[in-house]
């Protein structure tokens, strides 16, 4: 009998690296390819437009409204050798397999191809939630067809992002300053963080004082003898605490019934509590059970690697990424909390195998996501395959931050499937009788967990960093009711409360997710955007809105108020949620949405006649000086304060309500890095001194040109026509008159020249002032010599040779304690321009106001990392050095680039390896972990 015909297959996946693992677990019959993620899109810009098409009138738009919003896609400039090489493959095979992520974007990257590379051999879908040998051999067995509801909800989501994007983006333009953009999302995002920095600037701080008691018992008692309470009530009316005080004024809400303890107060009471006895008036005792947090999903996991490693979502992606392509992982884009069958089992194997079977609950866990419309059917994020590998078995295998992510996902999947951790809580309250005969009650409360259960493996992270760790135990004595205490110690402790924390990226995507916008494919792509747009800046972990934002918000809020409402945005999310579902039709929505009709999501925008007529027709409405002005307060004088956002920046303007040339408009420019939440009346008023924005101090007579007092990044300095100077250090801004900057202005002084003819200059530099030949300096002993000078005395300094003193390092002015984002210690030094925070790399001077006594581990940080984002200081080149022999070069060319990859990589490994967490310390002892983990190189092409 003849042989029979081999059939061959042409497998398409997203990415090399992914194609590389998949095609590891198939055989000589199949080819990998990867289309490299998307092939094609709608045009960038007019020159991607097909010539046929730029006579339309829709083409800039890329969406032919008027018929069907048919949609033109391009292939994209860096995609199309590729697509030639997978048409031609394509001639080459019996049948394609489109294995691209099972979601909308990995659906609609299907289609495209299909509709590129206009394959006449069959074609099949293939999906899977893991890179494994099994699932991938499952998923050649088992194909599907394209789902095109899928792929409609992707266009029909793209389309609607083009149409939002390109008809209000020109309202920025034309009213806020030109080349902003607006997004569906984007623009939601964005808003919720300005809310955010609204609350922080209108907040008004508040102090409460209570009491700390350090209290003991008497005699003969087991375990702690002494334990800390504090003050909850006077005379039965509760204490004021942090949350008894509007936010807004910093005095204590209506109503509140309080008792509002000042300094004094405190103090008086805790004065007329010594030496009096105390008594246990109640206990409460409760059993504790803590259940285990459910499996990751994107967001879940965003935030906790956010919260204990320090990762933005973007590096938590990419992470997961590779994580998933390389097979270590299952898919990493997932709002499900679900867990297969298997994935139960090995879990619970793992869990008798490495804690002990009575950690293992009699009956799987299961778990019901709490997103709000949740659309995903993937398992949530687990370690990939039929038998997890630890930690431990993996560490040779990842860099650093793949080991990191890699255990934390092992981690939150196996508590997941163990036991509760359970133990008691108690509560105590203490009365006292003061010498006024006041009635004072205190309370303690206490945990003990005598099971921990799931927290062996697993304790979830806080946003709240001073926030009690959920293992933690607080031991109170044994207590009984009219027991007696003694006080052994009673303090006043002042607070004061605090301004709602900003937002972190973490925090963000929770927001989005709770408020249902965005999906796990989106939430990574819009912390980017709302950064690289310049909407968002990113210091240390928080983001902090630019004055762009405010303004952009509150355009849209004003004029457009249905396309950042977060209920409407969650809306198209559910309507998106039901195409994709086959249960709406995208043409309805889209037309809805654009034209107007009672098909759509929302009435208001249909009755508006669509986005098309709201964005043109009510364009005159919106004043663009309104827009751009960003009240602030009102200051003693009863002028107004206001944020003007200018096209070369952002500065204040302050004038009476009626502006006449007695009383004209006053303004100062903002300098960089300062947070709107930070223009304070304080602030204002120094930067209207002159210690930053900008001051006229009159003409230059001899030019005619104007003389300006600024601050720069070095600190004031003034300014007239091309020529600046800074002040000296004797010099405050709010003093210097026109004839001190005229004379500053001088500078660098001509001395004159030596008698080579060389010239010899002196001048004010970073570190004082000096005269300088060429490239040789010597310092002036004061900056009135720049001025006087001879040439004689230059001649002389500078044939002098250079002195080489060195002054022993001064102590530091405060010790801040570790920086939440690195670790390192921080602490505060004086510079020669003044005070500054260093973690012995980077340094951040203290801006103006700031305090070393008054500064916070927070705002150090924040300043640290704005340092860092910078980067250091560029380097000189080095100069040319001569080529080695050639001897040497063909020995280094042995050196492949997988080579100097893989020792780049290597010290990585070697550095993973040598962790000693308790997850391989655990692992590493465990019959599993004695097996021989195979050697597996981690490709990273994208």
């Amino acid at each position: 009998m003849p042989e029979k015909a081999r059939t061959t297959r042409l497998v398409i996946v997203e990415s090399p690296s992914k194609a590389k693992t998949i095609a590891g677990y198939l055989g000589p019959d199949y080819f990998v390819e990867a289309s490299f993620g998307h092939v094609r899109d709608l045009p960038k810009n007019a020159a991607d437009v097909p010539a046929k098409y730029k006579g339309e009138s829709w083409a800039r738009l890329g969406v032919d409204v008027d018929n069907g919003f048919q949609a033109l896609y391009v292939v994209s400039q860096d995609r199309k050798a590729q697509i030639a090489k997978l048409t031609k493959l394509a001639k080459e095979v019996d049948e394609i397999l489109l294995a691209t992520d099972e979601d909308r974007e990995g659906e609609a990257i299907a289609w495209h191809l299909v509709e590129t590379i206009k394959p006449k051999v069959p074609i099949k879908r293939m999906v899977f939630h893991e890179i494994t040998k099994a699932a991938i051999q499952a998923a050649v067995a088992n194909p599907r067809e394209i789902d095109k509801d899928l792929v409609d909800a992707q266009e029909a989501r793209r389309i609607l992002d083009r149409l939002y994007g390109y008809e209000v983006s020109p309202v920025l333009w034309k009213k806020v300053m030109p080349r902003l953009s607006a997004g569906r999302v984007q623009s939601v995002a964005t808003r919720i963080v300005v809310e955010r920095e609204r609350q922080r600037m209108a907040f008004r701080t508040a102090e409460y004082w209570d009491i700390n008691a350090l209290l003991s018992v008497q005699g003969r008692t087991e375990g702690t003898k002494s334990f800390s309470a504090t003050l909850i009530a006077l005379d039965g009316d509760r204490i004021a605490t942090g949350r008894d005080f509007e936010p807004t004024t910093g005095q204590v809400k209506p109503g509140a019934g309080v008792v509002h303890l000042d300094g004094d107060g405190a103090r008086g009471l805790a004065a007329r509590l010594e030496d009096r006895p105390f008594t246990v008036t109640r206990v409460e005792e409760k059993p504790y059970r803590r259940k285990p947090y459910a499996p990751f999903i994107t967001s879940t996991l965003q935030q906790e690697a956010a919260r204990k490693m320090r990762f933005s979502s973007s590096q938590t992606m990419r992470t997961a990424q590779r994580l998933y392509e390389n097979g270590y992982i299952t898919y990493m884009r997932t709002d499900s909390v679900n867990l297969s069958e298997t994935a139960i089992s090995a879990a619970r194997r793992q869990i008798a195998e490495l804690y002990g079977a009575n950690n293992v609950p009699p009956q799987p866990r299961r778990y019901t996501g709490k997103v709000k419309n949740a659309q995903e059917a993937h398992e949530a994020i687990r370690p990939a395959g039929d038998n997890f590998r630890t930690p431990g078995e993996v560490a040779n295998e990842l860099s650093t931050d793949e080991f990191k992510l890699y255990e934390l996902i092992w981690r939150r999947t196996v508590a997941s499937q163990m036991t509760d951790a359970v133990g008691n809580s108690v509560s105590v309250r203490i009365r006292a009788i003061s010498t006024a005969g006041e009635e004072v009650d205190f309370g303690a409360s206490g945990k003990t967990i005598t099971d921990p259960g799931f927290l062996r493996a697993y304790v979830e992270s806080s946003d709240d960093e001073n926030a009690e760790a959920e293992d933690a135990e607080r031991r109170l004595p044994n207590l009984v009711k009219d027991q007696p205490l003694t006080a052994e110690e009673l303090n006043a402790i002042g607070h004061h409360t605090s301004p709602p924390a900003r937002y972190t990226e973490a925090s963000l995507v929770k927001a989005l997710e709770e408020l249902g916008i965005g999906r796990p494919s989106t939430y990574e792509s819009i912390m980017r955007t709302i950064q690289d747009r310049g909407y968002v800046e990113k210091r240390g972990q928080a983001l902090i809105p630019s004055f762009i934002a405010f303004a952009v918000v509150g355009l849209l809020e004003g004029h457009y108020p249905r396309l950042v409402d977060y209920n409407f945005t969650a809306a198209m999310e559910t309507q998106l949620d039901d195409i994709a579902g086959g249960d709406h039709a995208a043409l309805d929505f889209l037309t809805s949405f654009y034209f107007g009709s009672d098909l759509g999501a929302d009435d208001s925008i249909a009755k508006a006649g669509g986005l098309k007529k709201m964005v043109t027709e009510n364009l005159s409405d919106i004043d663009a000086r309104a827009v751009n002005s960003i009240p602030l307060f009102t200051d003693d004088a009863g002028r107004n304060v206001v944020v003007r956002v200018g096209r070369y920046g952002p500065y204040l303007q302050r004038a009476l309500p009626d502006v006449t040339e007695e009383a004209p408009e006053d303004r100062v420019s903002i300098p960089e890095g300062v947070a709107p939440d930070e223009l304070t009346v304080e602030k204002v008023t120094e930067l209207y001194l002159g210690g930053g924005g900008e001051r006229s101090l009159g003409d230059d007579p001899a030019t005619g040109e104007s003389v300006t007092l600024k601050s720069g990044r070095f600190g004031p300095y003034v300014q007239s026509g091309e020529k600046k100077s800074s002040l000296f250090k004797s010099q405050t801004p709010d003093t210097l008159t026109l004839e001190q900057a005229l004379r500053l202005l001088e500078l660098p002084r001509t001395v004159g020249k030596d008698p080579e003819g060389a010239e010899i200059v002196a001048a004010n530099g970073r570190y004082g002032p000096y005269v300088k030949r060429g490239d040789d300096f010597r310092s002036l002993e004061s900056e009135d010599k720049l001025f006087t000078v001879t040439l004689d005395e230059a001649l002389a300094l500078l044939s002098a040779p250079k002195a080489r003193q060195r002054r022993a390092a001064a102590p530091p002015l405060r010790e801040m304690g570790n920086d939440p984002a690195t670790d390192k210690p921080m602490v505060i030094k004086e510079g020669r321009f003044g005070p500054y925070v260093t973690d012995g790399e980077f340094n951040a001077s203290l801006r103006r106001g700031q305090t070393p006594e008054e500064l916070t581990i927070a705002q150090a940080s924040e300043m640290l990392a704005e340092k860092r984002a910078k980067g250091p200081a560029p380097k000189k080149k080095a100069a040319a050095k001569k080529a080695p022999a050639k001897k040497a070069a063909a020995a280094s060319s042995d050196a492949t680039p997988a080579k100097k990859a893989a020792a780049k990589k290597a010290p990585a490994k070697k550095a993973a390896a040598k962790k000693a967490t308790p997850a391989k310390r655990a692992t590493n002892s465990s019959p599993a972990a004695k097996k021989a983990a195979p050697a597996r190189a981690t490709a990273n092409a994208e």
